[in-house]
């Protein structure tokens, strides 16, 4: 059952942070590094179809356009997954979803929102110049969106202020777009250059300029990103993007965050190792040693791919159950919780 009554389940935000920050944390790392272990890995899932509605007859022909070719090339590539087996379409479909899984689940979920369909604020273009989009702006108030958040994961993160603005939630989506932006602009204009010199692929028969659709499509998928950290970025600007803790979603979070048992070691035991958890307690006659810790949650012993995981897979389905999403959302929450659990295996080996 969802926690939010159906008319308040138009505009929010929902933040899964998946991993813990590094501690201690890298010191040769740059602050607005895109793969930064000092910050916390979190997956956002926006929802922003409630603001202004956009009237067809109001879209330049440039949008409509850009809007057709979208569904119809969403259409052909479903039709390349239902291709016959053996086929090269099929065989395109798998290789282009495997890319999919390796694509920063970070951009996947920037270039899911729609500006348009989102409150109508002033945002900057691709240029960097400012678009005015004021003519229809509703009242603050009514612009409200909740940045839905587990309280518990950030009451450790320090508070830069008492305003709501400088709650550590919503600090770091700031600090993750400004970090995202520069990123999907590059990528943008780097994917656009490469597109013109795949031309004599042209040049093969039957099979289609694969990897000219390819350099297009991640250009648009850099540019999308990278509208969206813009108009995000303007949301914080209006201070349109306010926290709000959820405890049904901390309760989730303490149902299925890693035990302690997941946390354990896998090599054979040794001489001093050999008792489990549960002998130890009673071999010591307390759960703690001198140091007033238990013996099984040595940090040294903890491989840190785990110790860091503040979620598990398991928990993807209660999460749409709780929030009322659709089944769709599942597969760009599992394919992050799978990419943080990669990165935190690359970290741990430096």
């Amino acid at each position: 059952m969802s926690i939010l009554p159906k008319a308040a389940r138009t505009m929010r935000i929902i933040a899964l942070p998946l991993a813990r920050p590094k501690i201690p944390p890298d010191q040769g790392l740059k602050p607005h590094a895109v793969f930064n272990p000092n910050r916390m890995l979190v997956y956002y899932h926006f929802d922003l179809s409630g603001g202004d509605t956009v009237n067809k007859d109001d879209q330049s022909a440039i949008k409509r356009t850009v809007k057709w070719a979208s569904i119809k090339a969403a259409d052909l590539w479903a039709g390349f997954g239902k291709a016959p087996e053996g086929s090269w379409k099929l065989r395109t479909y798998e290789i282009g979803e495997r890319i999919v899984d390796r694509i920063d689940f970070e951009e996947l979920a920037l270039k899911g929102v729609d500006p348009t369909l989102g409150p109508s604020i002033p945002n900057p273009n691709i240029t960097g110049q400012e678009a005015n989009n004021t003519e229809k702006q509703t009242p603050r108030e009514a612009l409200r969106i909740p940045l839905i958040y587990p309280p518990s994961i950030y009451a450790s993160l320090p508070s830069t202020g008492v305003n709501e603005a400088s709650h550590p939630s919503v600090m770091h989506l700031r600090t993750l777009l400004t970090s995202r932006e520069p990123r999907h602009r590059r990528g943008f204009w780097m994917w656009m250059a490469i597109a013109p010199l795949t031309a004599p692929f042209i040049l093969v028969p039957v099979i289609p300029n694969l990897p000219f659709f390819f350099c297009v499509w991640r250009s648009w998928s850099h540019y999308r990103a990278y509208r969206s950290s813009q108009y995000l970025s303007s949301l914080l600007d209006h201070s349109l993007i306010l926290p709000e803790p959820s405890p049904a979603l901390d309760q989730l979070y303490a149902s299925y965050a890693p035990s302690v048992i997941e946390k354990m070691p896998v090599a054979a035991p040794t001489a001093q190792s050999a008792v489990s958890p549960q002998n130890a307690m009673h071999t010591a006659g307390s759960p703690h040693d001198s140091s007033g810790t238990p013996p099984w949650s040595d940090a040294a012993n903890l491989p840190k791919t785990s110790q860091r995981l503040l979620l598990t897979r398991k928990a993807i389905p209660h999460i749409l159950q709780l929030f009322g999403l659709p089944q769709s959302s599942a597969a760009d929450m599992y394919r992050a919780a799978e990419q943080v659990r990669g990165r935190l295996g690359r970290t741990s080996k430096r």
